[in-house]
């Protein structure tokens, strides 16, 4: 007996998984909180949190096998729970974890870069492919890159560019996905 507890095997091992930010991602990068309001965009103009969902709903739509973990603050600073339920049903039902969860160190998790806790999730996961939509570029191993779908601060995936990368990534992951 090694006295060490056993691990649980996370969702998504050999499957399809799409790694996903919220902030600069499903709306404005610009988001805070206050104790009665809760999470709100300060940013001028009409913004709202999420509404860039139905972005996102459609892209997925051809792949209904892709799963969702989320790579987002929103798990640490509003539970794993909380933050899925912010998203509408349809991506409700594909999320199946988180890159934080609640054996780790929260101090270690947030003074590591983006990309890095996403590819150890990769590591521990151990998905049959990946993709990653997030604001955040900085410090991502090189051979994470190619996997990054750089999104706009303010206009995160509805903005021409990033849609169109995002919707060929999916298409090319999907078709490799499925090759015997």
């Amino acid at each position: 007996m090694t006295g060490l507890a056993p691990t649980k095997v996370p969702g998504g091992r050999g499957e399809l998984v799409l790694y996903l930010d919220y902030d600069g991602v499903m709306h404005h990068e610009d988001v805070w909180w206050h104790p009665r309001r809760g999470p709100y965009i300060k940013a001028p103009g009409c913004y709202t949190l999420f509404q860039h969902t139905q972005v996102l709903v459609d892209a997925l739509e051809p792949y209904p096998n892709m799963k969702i973990v989320l790579s987002t603050s929103w798990v640490r600073h509003y539970t794993f729970s909380k933050a899925a339920k912010r998203l509408p049903p349809p991506l409700q039902q594909r999320v199946i974890g988180a890159t934080f969860h609640t054996e780790m160190h929260e101090g270690n998790f947030v003074a590591t870069p983006r990309g890095l806790q996403v590819w150890a999730d990769v590591l521990r996961r151990q998905p049959r492919d990946w993709l990653a939509i997030d604001d955040d570029c900085l410090h991502w191993p090189a051979w994470c890159r190619e996997k990054l779908v750089w999104t706009h601060d303010e206009l995160g995936i509805s903005e021409p560019r990033v849609l169109a990368e995002l919707k060929t990534k999916l298409a090319l992951m999907h078709a490799k996905g499925n090759t015997p």
